[in-house]
């Protein structure tokens, strides 16, 4: 009987507790939904703001995305005071992880330093075509941590932003166009004036070649088999590739039209028998 009567009364203390508990309960469930709601708004109201002033994507998703964390972190920190938590202690605590945590992960924290300098000194934007090392395609996203890129055979290539911040960065769009530089070699007895005449009218009558600069053939190099010829133009990035494979396949046409050799890599190759009864021979022969 005594037990049934102290489970009893331990019920009651944990119902009376929970009766006065339940409206701080209640405050912080309502201050969470308000504030996620609160949240949700000024995300939406931000996100418009972006849309009318039409900046880089990518620094719209880095604002958005430390908007939405900060806001959040600041609304868990409210909830738990509402509830009786002592914030200045979980604030020590969360400190001290964030700082464990920071020295574990100091490639992730060098990424997403990169990430930052990337959106704010903006050396590409999605859609430039860009060289970084080895791997080169067009930028997709760049998010905190990595840049995705697409590359010429159409794979995702995933780069840590760390790497970009630390290496050469070739923008190939930026700039709206670029020069190419084609080397045509031809044979010693050609005519080269003939030849500089047929290539720069080649390019002259191909309408994505830009005529301010003028494209030009100049004499690059005296090689060992042939006289290498530089074809150098300038074109927009939308016309570059076409106007540089059509020059090359239509310069060997129109040369080969106007009797102009186009020569291979030769070599005269001399064989010597250095045995004792050939060298006898050449001395008699008096070779």
């Amino acid at each position: 009987m005594d037990q049934i009567d102290n489970w009893s009364e331990l019920a009651n203390n944990y119902l009376s507790k929970l009766i006065d508990y339940l409206p701080s309960l209640i405050a912080a469930i309502l201050i969470l939904v308000f504030g996620l709601w609160i949240i949700k708004l000024i995300l939406r109201y931000t996100r418009k703001i972006f849309q009318k002033k039409d900046y880089d994507i990518t620094l719209e998703n880095f604002i958005l995305t430390l908007i939405n964390w900060t806001l959040k972190v600041l609304l868990f920190i409210v909830v738990i005071g509402k509830l009786g938590v002592q914030t200045t202690s979980l604030i020590a605590v969360v400190g001290a992880a964030g700082l464990a945590i920071g020295l574990a992960l100091q490639g992730s924290l060098a990424n997403f330093a990169g990430g930052v300098l990337i959106i704010i000194l903006k050396p590409f934007k999605i859609g430039d075509w860009i060289e970084v090392g080895d791997v080169s395609g067009t930028v997709k996203e760049t998010s905190l941590f990595y840049t995705y890129l697409n590359t010429f055979g159409n794979q995702l290539a995933i780069i840590p932003n760390g790497d970009l911040t630390n290496n050469e960065i070739i923008n190939y769009t930026v700039e709206g166009k670029r020069k190419d530089s084609i080397t045509i070699g031809i044979s010693y007895d050609s005519n080269i004036k003939q030849a500089k005449e047929i290539l720069i009218n080649l390019m002259k009558e191909q309408e994505g070649i830009m005529e301010d600069p003028e494209p030009q053939v100049v004499v690059a190099e005296l090689a060992d088999s042939s006289v290498n010829l530089s074809l150098r133009f300038w074109a927009l990035n939308e016309n570059y590739w076409g106007c540089h494979w059509f020059t090359i396949e239509e310069a060997k046409f129109r040369l080969e039209a106007a009797g102009i050799g186009i020569p291979f890599p030769q070599r005269d190759v001399h064989f010597f028998n250095h045995s004792k009864d050939a060298k006898e021979i050449n001395e008699n022969t008096g070779k």
